[in-house]
């Protein structure tokens, strides 16, 4: 649609719903169009790599998250089948300590 500068000025605020519509609105002096009114597009958010620190800023973790998991929070997590066993295999004495 085609408004003079004088129709947009007294109609701003249906011109802006109709331009968030999807309409495009001209502004004209006189005969020449000297403005357009569209709805700006969202911007795309920017693909940030898994890498960058700083890119969750909202995960943070304490000093101990990366420590041994206790037998209770090995049983929470669901590996409880891992709580009676050893690490590593204790090695067998050699027949000659015997």
């Amino acid at each position: 649609m085609a408004y003079t500068v004088h129709q947009a000025k007294t109609q701003f605020s249906k011109l802006i719903r109709q331009a968030e519509a999807g309409e495009e609105i001209i502004v004209m002096r006189g005969k020449k169009p000297v403005a357009k009114i569209t709805a700006i597009q969202p911007q795309a958010e920017p693909n940030v790599p898994f890498r960058l620190m700083g890119a969750y800023p909202k995960i943070s973790w304490t000093p101990d998250a990366f420590g041994p998991a206790t037998d209770e929070e090995l049983i929470e997590m669901g590996f409880d089948y891992l709580v009676d066993v050893p690490l590593v295999p204790i090695p067998e004495k050699p027949a000659s300590e015997e």
